[in-house]
């Protein structure tokens, strides 16, 4: 094995990773690297002494054992299926990111002997918005969850076995998924969303994952499409129509927040399924946009979250719990979940 080539790789890595130049990095490193010496290691002319390779870790904010795990994916092996509003370098930053995280959960996973139980067989063929409602109910119906509300949809996703990882993102950013070498499917969330953007952001990315839709849908309609199946998973049509009823002539928001609350689904995707199932009409769902519009305070008030805020944490668990089993050291669970020694320590006292 050529251990100057593989840290090479490891070093450009994490430097993308971070979203740093050469110049950028020297200039963290407080110039005690040249531009020359990054370019040596990162070309595998050579290795750095171990001085400098703590310096290095410390600034691309990765562990020394990084530079040594093997590799298991390439960023070439994460595709995203749509253009992105992130900048070029976000983006490279973002797969070396995801590479980085699913190594890592991977990783864990084996060694707690925990298998992946995703697989892509599960895919169902969409020609029409019918198609969409109805793979939504089976899929529904396949993961025992009825006509109640999901009680947190990252945990549901990480139980079926995709990943879920949040990043600090622009406002614009909303999501992206993609599927690592055919079998690891990842979900990634702006993590300051609010709860109930990030649940329909997850279940929209899902139905992207979960769905093959036909070559003479176009993007915009796939995207539409991929918007009922978040909605119908959120709230099914039939628990939708008997809290509301199926015609109105008119709906209280205090009946909307009342689900809202109960089913983590924003006032505004409330409202339009209610326009889309001719709960209520088209010129009602209109006047609903317009008074929004117009007035600050009802926009104010329609726009808060009123559901418990979700967040990934399979993945520690999973160490902390390799951890307690005396599966791995404390050094090896600082280097999985990349945070120094002592802040596990404290976290990783037994109750």
């Amino acid at each position: 094995m050529d251990y100057s080539k593989d840290f090479g790789k490891r070093l450009k890595n994490a430097r993308i990773m971070r979203g740093f130049s050469m110049d950028e990095l020297c200039l963290k490193l407080g110039n005690s690297l040249s531009k020359m010496a990054i370019s040596k290691y990162e070309n595998g002319k050579t290795i750095p002494n171990s001085s400098v390779l703590i310096s290095l870790a410390d600034a691309l904010n990765v562990s020394v054992d990084y530079f040594y795990r093997p590799s298991i994916f390439s960023i070439e092996s994460i595709y995203f299926r749509k253009k992105s509003t992130l900048p070029q370098k976000k983006i490279n930053s973002l797969k070396e990111i995801i590479a980085d995280y699913s190594e890592r959960y991977i990783e864990i996973e084996n060694i707690c002997a925990i298998e992946n139980p995703f697989t892509q067989s599960n895919r169902k063929f969409i020609k029409c918005k019918n198609d969409v409602l109805n793979a939504a109910a089976e899929l529904r119906q396949n993961w025992n969850l009825g006509e109640d509300g999901i009680v947190n949809v990252i945990e549901l996703l990480e139980e079926q076995g995709i990943k879920v990882l949040e990043i600090e993102a622009p406002e614009k950013f909303d999501g992206l998924s993609t599927i690592i070498n055919k079998s690891h499917p990842i979900i990634v969330l702006n993590k300051d969303f609010c709860s109930e953007r990030k649940r329909f952001t997850a279940l929209h990315e899902l139905g992207h994952i979960m769905l093959e839709f036909d070559e003479l849908l176009e993007e915009k309609e796939q995207e539409s499409l991929c918007n009922v199946f978040a909605n119908e998973m959120l709230i099914p049509k039939s628990a939708f129509i008997r809290l509301l009823g199926a015609s109105r002539h008119d709906i209280s928001y205090i009946e909307i927040q009342a689900i809202q609350k109960q089913f983590g689904i924003s006032c505004d995707t409330l409202m339009y399924k209610a326009k889309d199932l001719e709960i209520i009409s088209e010129q009602r769902y209109r006047y609903y946009w317009m008074k929004k519009n117009k007035n600050l305070d009802f926009k104010k008030l329609v726009e808060s979250s009123h559901y418990p805020a979700e967040k990934s944490m399979r993945f520690e668990r999973l160490v902390h719990r390799a951890l307690s089993d005396e599966l791995i050291s404390y050094s090896k669970a600082s280097s999985l979940l990349n945070k120094a020694l002592e802040d596990v320590r404290v976290e990783a006292a037994l109750v």
